[in-house]
């Protein structure tokens, strides 16, 4: 009897060793005496203890950083880059069977990878033109770590270092183009302003009315300003009728009268902008 009881609770005891508990985001991928047995989780589940062991996966996506990399562009400028790469693992027997330790691989594939993609590019296109290169770094990561069972969801390029040269002569060059934009602007408003005025002038040649309203609002421009004296000529207009009157007569042979004396154009002020006022 004391025997069966101690029987009893070694079998117990060993029952309680051999459990295993996974989390929902854990897999197990199980050995007997070596072999492969079978992926186990997540939950309660027998592991025999001492013929069988475990190893715990994650499934969960992982974000690796990638330590900055001396890199040469194509057209030949020494750059700093690092990057960040997401993964998780999508068959956990590849991952524990096909290689050693898939972190420290997955993480030496993409150094080398990322120096080989950026070498290929030139500086522009690596400042301007980043999700073409996540793009690439992505699928040709994840191919190389399809057979590890290893899934690349995304390759994200965060910090290009330039030296300072190199930062200089791209600040002059961008202060260049700021100014070459501002003589084209520029010159937009030059000719677009040429163009309008030639409208204006054409319709001013067309319309003599409008032309003298101009005239007057130019004069009214011109007296605003203070201690300034401005002369306003007769208008032809006024005379016309005594000339075409004059003519008519010589052809007719009558005498001509005389034109107006300057007393009859004394109403006629003298326009003066400021403190005193002369006539004319």
């Amino acid at each position: 009897m004391p025997v069966l009881l101690i029987a009893l609770g070694i079998a117990v005891a060993y029952s309680f060793a051999s459990l295993r508990v996974l989390r929902q985001y854990e897999r197990g991928v199980a050995f007997f005496l070596g072999k492969y047995w079978n992926t186990k989780g997540p939950g309660l589940f027998f592991l025999p203890a001492g013929l069988a062991q475990m190893k715990r996966v994650s499934l969960r996506i992982m974000a690796l950083d990638i330590p900055p990399q001396d890199v040469i562009t194509r057209d030949n400028v020494s750059v700093k880059v690092n990057a960040v790469l997401y993964m998780k693992v999508s068959d956990p027997e590849r991952a524990v069977i096909e290689i050693e330790d898939y972190l420290y691989a997955t993480s030496q594939l993409a150094q080398t990878t990322l120096r080989a993609v950026l070498g290929e590019v030139e500086l522009d296109e690596l400042l301007s033109d980043r999700e073409k290169i996540n793009a690439v770094l992505k699928r040709i990561i994840d191919e190389r770590t399809d057979e590890w069972g290893i899934h690349v969801s995304a390759v994200e390029v965060k910090d290009v270092d330039l030296p300072e040269q190199m930062k200089r002569a791209m600040a002059r060059q961008a202060e260049a183009e700021r100014e070459r934009r501002a003589k084209v602007i520029a010159a937009q408003g030059e000719l677009q302003a040429s163009e309008t005025l030639a409208q204006a002038a054409k319709m001013l040649a067309t319309e003599p009315s409008a032309l003298q309203l101009r005239y007057l609002q130019t004069v009214t421009e011109i007296a605003a300003e203070n201690n300034s004296t401005t002369i306003f000529p007769i208008p032809i207009d006024l005379i016309k009728p005594f000339l075409q009157m004059a003519e008519q007569n010589a052809a007719a042979g009558r005498p001509t009268p005389a034109l107006p004396a300057p007393d009859v154009l004394a109403g006629f002020p003298r326009i003066e902008a400021g403190a005193k006022k002369e006539t004319s």
